[in-house]
């Protein structure tokens, strides 16, 4: 008996959120744009079909959960009016935090699960610290009784992604909000490899962290430079020796100091590293053991 072909599908549960994956054996008439109904360690959801896959290689754990149920238009109408409770929560959240004289802490964006069944609240502090929200948490789960109320403290970069806004680089609407669906660890050395100003105006994004833009092309400048040699290394160029005092990566050149003509620019391919060309030259002036009879092959020949 044949065994039922994988089907597995990418659903994810937010606008620009991560994907995550779910047996559809049984739905195989599921379709990218359509919702569907699953069980998460978090509950039960409502998600997006953003992904087929047909053949897929087995998770670490060795299997998916299996999709529910495809998502009705009464499950598409009842994930409406849970968000518009969410939004209520946060307010009423808020002004509890107000009363409470809890301060350092703002709460961002509430969320109930598919079923109501938990309600997730996540803040952010000024700090970062771990900070004492028990007495909100329980006053809240006093007036949301039926949902296990729970408080999750993110990061400067989630903050952004969830509020959205205009980017530090003049777009409408910031990367974080539109298509990156995680967060890449960034470090100042992206600026430096790629000769990007480090003033802080010029690398910092909204949330007050590196900008995530940073390493878009970060490995395009790593893999550029390789090829070309580095600043205070001496070159042959067409107009004489001289020394590397800059590097274009995407545009493959070199500026080139030289004696007596200046600073002058050239693509890598019209370039010989100095120190090429003197092996080159203390090889051509060995004499060489099999030069005599004529079986050399070092260009220098029998004369």
């Amino acid at each position: 008996m044949n065994q039922t072909k994988s089907l597995v599908v990418g659903v994810r549960f937010q606008k620009v959120g991560k994907i995550y994956h779910f047996d559809a054996r049984k739905f195989s008439d599921l379709r990218t744009g359509d919702f569907a109904v699953v069980e998460t360690s978090r509950g039960k959801q409502l998600g997006e079909v953003v992904q087929i896959l047909d053949e897929p290689s087995l998770p670490p754990h060795g299997s998916w959960k299996p999709i529910k149920r495809k998502a009705t238009p009464r499950d598409l109408l009842l994930r409406q009016i849970w968000q518009r409770k969410a939004v209520e929560a946060m307010i009423n959240c808020r002004a509890k935090a107000a009363e409470l004289k809890i301060e350092g802490v703002k709460i961002v964006s509430a969320e109930f699960t598919f079923d109501g069944k938990r309600l997730s609240f996540l803040f952010s502090t000024e700090t970062e610290e771990r900070v004492d929200l028990k007495s909100l948490k329980k006053a809240i789960q006093r007036t949301y009784q039926r949902s296990r109320v729970e408080m999750r403290q993110i990061g400067p970069r989630d903050v952004a992604k969830i509020i959205g806004g205009m980017g530090a680089c003049g777009m409408e609407s910031r990367c974080c909000s539109i298509f990156l669906t995680e967060f890449s660890p960034i470090s100042i050395k992206m600026a430096k490899e790629q000769g990007i100003s480090l003033t802080p105006s010029e690398i910092t994004g909204m949330c007050g962290r590196l900008r995530c833009c940073l390493i878009y092309e970060f490995q395009h400048y790593v893999e550029a430079r390789k090829l070309l040699p580095k600043r205070n290394k001496r070159v042959i160029t067409p107009q004489g020796e001289g020394k590397v005092v800059d590097t274009y990566p995407l545009k493959d050149s070199i500026l080139v100091d030289i004696e007596g003509v200046g600073r002058e620019e050239f693509d890598r391919l019209d370039i010989q590293p100095w120190d090429e060309l003197e092996e080159l030259r203390r090889k051509s002036a060995e004499p060489c053991e099999k030069h005599e009879n004529g079986e050399c092959d070092c260009g220098q020949g029998v004369s």
